[in-house]
């Protein structure tokens, strides 16, 4: 029977091909869109995620994600110090601001101001300079994504000079990161190098990068910084990297029509699939009435043809889901070195999901089709 079954499926090509057609474009518009949807939503958090020598950002209670953080006075690291557990806490700027260029251009950048002693927080990867050197006078380290900003088509160099607000700022350093939500270049200084960057304020730091000591577990040490900190005049969070992460993450998702946006394509992919699939197995089932209703009369029972049109249903929504799954593939592939969807791709649960709901498409489709078959009469066969 179940030979039986796909030799009817593919004796049609035409329907056969509608119903690939179906499922193959439900498969890659859903692949390919919930793939990007994540991706962004990682971009949001990975100046935190990229930062792996620190196991806790202390912040401002108030902070909803990592561009939002009010500045924190100078006793704040002290206090964050003195808690039980503390093995290192430096303070730290997240900032934005513009750069002028040589050739006269004007660009916003993101500042990362880290600790003069212990550069926590420092990019490891470079392609061209060290870290070493950012101890220089002006120097400053920027990502690879944000140098091609900057200069576009001109070859990787380091000891390039451009101004931030009006101080000189010379590249030692093309570092790799990942790239930002906003795409902005990242730039790397020393805390005291950013103080001289920033416009004068009465306090620079906005972060506190903390590391547990050994044996203490970082949930549990937030939760002691939050406790002892609670009393002051501006109480502060303590989150571990992770969990700032998901906070950035769910600011974004709460706040921005990215969820919505990406939501609605997504939607309207399960459904057009659905339509398309579905109309075309119904027509295809419709067609070949005739030979279900021939086996009916030779005593085949409504259990085995449902089988035979839920295989027939699997069969072809695993074939589309293997051309929709490879042609996704080919996408992301094929964009790997645009900078806008650098880092893009898809993960073992974006595949397993969308299998899933592949699966879920075939389902309703054949059901549409199996009440058709169900209540056919085998007499109509001689008719």
């Amino acid at each position: 029977m179940n030979w039986l079954a796909l030799r009817m499926l593919v004796g049609d090509p035409v329907k056969y091909l509608g119903i690939l057609f179906g499922v193959t474009f439900a498969t890659l518009l859903m692949s390919q869109q919930v793939a990007i949807f994540t991706s962004l939503l990682r971009r949001t958090a990975s100046q935190i995620l990229d930062i792996r020598d620190a196991d806790i950002w202390v912040m401002d209670k108030v902070t909803r994600f990592i561009d939002e953080a009010p500045p924190l006075p100078d006793q704040d690291l002290v206090r964050v110090r003195s808690v039980p557990g503390v093995a290192s806490a430096v303070r730290t700027v997240h900032a934005q601001l513009g750069a002028r260029l040589p050739h006269g251009g004007y660009r916003t950048v993101i500042l990362m101001g880290l600790d003069d002693q212990s550069l926590t927080g420092a990019p490891t990867g470079f392609i061209a300079g060290s870290l070493d050197r950012l101890r220089e006078p002006d120097a400053v380290v920027v990502d690879k994504a944000g140098y091609t900003y900057l200069f576009p088509g001109e070859p990787v160099a380091v000891d390039r000079v451009f101004e931030m607000n009006e101080h000189r700022a010379k590249i030692v350093g093309v570092c790799e990161a990942s790239q930002p939500f906003t795409t902005l270049p990242v730039i790397f200084s020393r805390y005291s190098q950013a103080a001289r960057f920033l416009p004068p304020q009465r306090n620079l730091m906005n972060y506190i990068l903390v590391r547990a000591g050994e044996g203490t577990e970082p949930p549990a040490l937030c939760r002691s910084i939050e406790e002892a900190t609670s009393l002051g005049p501006r109480p502060l969070a303590a989150l571990t990297r992770e969990q700032f992460a998901m906070k950035t993450i769910q600011y974004y998702m709460e706040f921005t029509g990215i969820p919505v946006n990406f939501g609605i394509t997504i939607t309207l992919g399960f459904i057009v699939g659905l339509a398309i699939t579905g109309q075309t197995f119904y027509l295809f089932v419709t067609e070949n009435i005739r030979q279900f209703g021939a086996l009916k009369a030779m005593g085949v029972d409504n259990g085995a043809l449902v089988r035979m049109i839920l295989l027939q249903g699997f069969m072809a929504g695993f074939t589309g889901y293997g051309l929709g799954i490879g042609l996704a593939a080919c996408f992301f592939e094929a964009t790997a070195h645009v900078p806008a969807l650098e880092g893009f791709g898809m993960f073992p649960g974006l595949l397993a999901g969308i299998g899933v709901t592949v699966m879920a498409i075939v389902v309703l489709a054949s059901l549409l089709s199996i009440r058709k078959v169900l209540v056919l009469e085998p007499a109509m066969v001689f008719r």
